[in-house]
């Protein structure tokens, strides 16, 4: 303010943590208000830990007395949490991020005051505040259904967190090299292929021994693994499936790191 009382512009950009609290505030929204993300990230994980629970469609490989619905969402409640995180992190935003960098958005954010990495971060704090909503949501669920969690609840921390790297590095990688088309058919597929096979509602002990080997080191399996070791048996720090996800997510996020394309 000069001394006659006028204002002195003063142009230039925001602070940083300002610039990214906004974006992130803004991809949360965008995320929420979506109809297609919001059945990937709630509907269809909650339809499946009801329906699973309640009904004995499949064979999950839980223990316990036959129907009980306790034995059963106390098997597919971690599993549940694992396939929430996929859809968020991988799914929601491959598919919002590769229209995004079809129409455009990217390569106008990319020479805007917010730096590249900062626009990532901001991503990330929108999915890791939808993962946090798709949580508590899923939790009262299956509160409801008769759950009983057990362990310690650091370790399941260390896996969602690590989980979510893993699968945001793959969504970004996804995203920022396919088209928007190829990515949305992709990202669906590998969705529902991961739902069947990757421990979420059906135990990889079905499965034989040479493929149950392979999907072991999946990062859904480690983590829907790693989450059902812990919350369901009440183990200690699933150090080995917290290693599969740290491998998945330094080579995710060093791959998008690497060969992203903002146009």
């Amino acid at each position: 303010m000069t001394a006659t009382g006028t204002y002195r512009p003063e142009p230039g950009a925001a602070p940083l943590l300002r610039m990214i609290r906004a974006q992130a505030a803004l991809e949360t929204r965008m995320l929420l208000r979506n109809g297609e993300q919001l059945l990937l990230t709630v509907v269809i994980p909650s339809l499946v830990l009801v329906l699973f629970s309640s009904v004995n469609i499949v064979d999950t490989g839980a223990t316990g007395v036959p129907g009980n619905a306790g034995s059963s969402v106390d098997f597919l409640a971690p599993g549940v949490l694992a396939l929430a995180v996929l859809s968020t992190a991988f799914t929601g935003q491959a598919i919002a991020t590769g229209f995004e960098r079809r129409y455009g958005v990217l390569k106008r954010l990319a020479v805007s005051p917010l730096p590249r990495w900062a626009l990532m971060a901001a991503k990330t704090c929108a999915v890791l505040v939808t993962e946090i909503l798709q949580i508590v949501l899923l939790t009262a669920i299956a509160f409801a259904l008769g759950w009983s969690p057990q362990g310690d609840p650091l370790a399941v921390v260390l896996l969602l967190v690590l989980g979510t790297a893993a699968f945001s590095g793959l969504g970004l990688l996804m995203a920022g090299t396919l088209k928007a088309e190829a990515t949305l058919a992709a990202a669906n597929l590998v969705f529902l292929l991961l739902l069947v096979g990757g421990g979420v509602i059906v135990s990889l002990d079905k499965f034989p021994g040479a493929v149950r080997g392979v999907l072991e080191l999946l990062p859904i399996s480690a983590l829907s693994g790693g989450l059902r070791d812990v919350l369901q048996d009440g183990a200690g720090v699933p150090w080995r499936d917290l290693a599969i996800l740290a491998v998945w997510s330094v080579l995710g996020l060093g791959a998008a790191a690497r060969f992203f394309r903002w146009e």
